[in-house]
């Protein structure tokens, strides 16, 4: 386990504390590209609602989070009994891998993010890899997921939709014969809510055809709050009541309820994310394609890969050091390696702000 303590590279984005670290200046007033997070929120909704219930505190939560299951249950069109919320989606991933851990091997997606391994090392699951090609030829549309073929026994797999780094979308119909291939097959839909209303490529509405699908979301990155920790899975309730037996009874806290429960009825702040992605991307994405020595990754999300001429530590090290700028290494994806870094798309004015930056270090 990394910790800015010992001065060792972060294993996640949105390390603030080990940023600062290195530039003696307060975390807050650094302009953070490497936590793929929504920058129009919190929205209003979500903080009016937690100061309307700040009462709570001095009460549980309701153990079955009956309200925010139904909030969810009336979002994705799914029986509110097939819905379990979690602190975070890493909680959920966690009884995941305890889960995957029972099968035979579970193959996992890579690059892709290290909670993963993390989920199946913490309870010796068997790992196999499954190396994704990469390349910019489908630009920002749907691909197809890379073939891939169960081994006798009881085989698990791991799907990141759309996929953390590359931000690649994988078709709904390519992922449609892997779940008669494998006994448990988990989509991390993260960052799927980026995709716009009601994306295509969604396999949510799937779990009641296939008992051996879970999907797991997000409402954090979208809106926002990743300090309040909210996930859930999406899974056959008998399923569900399993990692519900395993965890502690009270995951997620009333204040973290409250607010996303006010989140997913806020429409309005929802299409202003869509409206401002597009053009912040694209804005961002050209911009990187303009500078020497960079190119970027077509993305369906709110972060893009670039890879690099240069050493993306040694460049991460100066925009932090010259212009209080933070954005994602990539060493910590072992098939990435220093040729590579992970930025957030922000505002337009943000996103300038890292362009002449990167301008500037990049051309020297």
């Amino acid at each position: 386990m990394t910790s800015f303590l010992d001065g060792t590279q972060p294993a996640h984005g949105g390390n603030l504390a080990w940023a600062a670290s290195l530039t003696g200046c307060s975390p807050l007033s650094l302009l953070d590209f490497s936590a793929s997070i929504n920058p129009l929120g919190p929205p209003e909704s979500a903080i009016a609602a937690i100061q309307a219930n700040l009462q709570q505190l001095r009460h549980y939560p309701d153990p079955s989070y009956r309200e925010l299951r139904h909030a969810l249950s009336q979002w994705h069109k799914i029986p509110a009994e097939w819905i379990l919320p979690g602190n975070g989606a890493a909680e959920l991933l966690t009884w995941a891998g305890r889960e995957l851990a029972e099968l035979d091997a579970t193959y996992l997606v890579k690059p892709g993010f290290g909670d993963y391994t993390r989920a199946l090392t913490a309870y010796q699951g068997t790992i196999l890899p499954l190396l994704l090609p990469l390349d910019r030829s489908s630009g920002n549309l749907a691909r197809p997921f890379p073939k891939v073929q169960a081994l006798p026994g009881r085989t698990g797999l791991i799907i990141n939709n759309p996929h953390n780094p590359t931000g690649y979308l994988f078709s709904r119909t390519s992922l449609r014969p892997i779940l008669d291939q494998f006994s448990l097959v988990i989509v991390d839909e993260a960052f799927m809510d980026f995709v716009g209303p009601e994306p295509a490529e969604s396999v949510a509405r799937w779990v009641m055809e296939f008992p051996n699908l879970v999907v797991i979301g997000s409402l954090t990155k979208f809106y926002s709050f990743p300090g309040l920790r909210l996930g859930y899975a999406i899974a056959h309730p008998d399923r569900l009541r399993t990692w519900q037996e395993w965890r502690d009874p009270w995951s997620v806290n009333s204040l973290a309820v409250a607010a996303a429960i006010a989140v997913l009825q806020d429409h309005t702040f929802q299409q202003q994310t869509w409206n401002w992605l597009s053009g912040a991307r694209s804005q961002l994405f050209e911009g990187l394609q303009k500078i020497p020595g960079l190119e970027p990754f077509p993305g369906t999300a709110n972060f893009l890969l670039v890879q690099s001429k240069i050493s993306a530590i040694a460049l991460q090290r100066q925009l932090l050091q010259q212009d209080q700028i933070l954005i994602r290494d990539c060493v910590s994806f072992a098939e990435l390696g220093d040729r590579y870094f992970r930025v957030a798309v922000r505002t337009q004015p943000e996103n300038q702000r890292l362009l002449d930056a990167l301008q500037r270090l990049v051309s020297t």
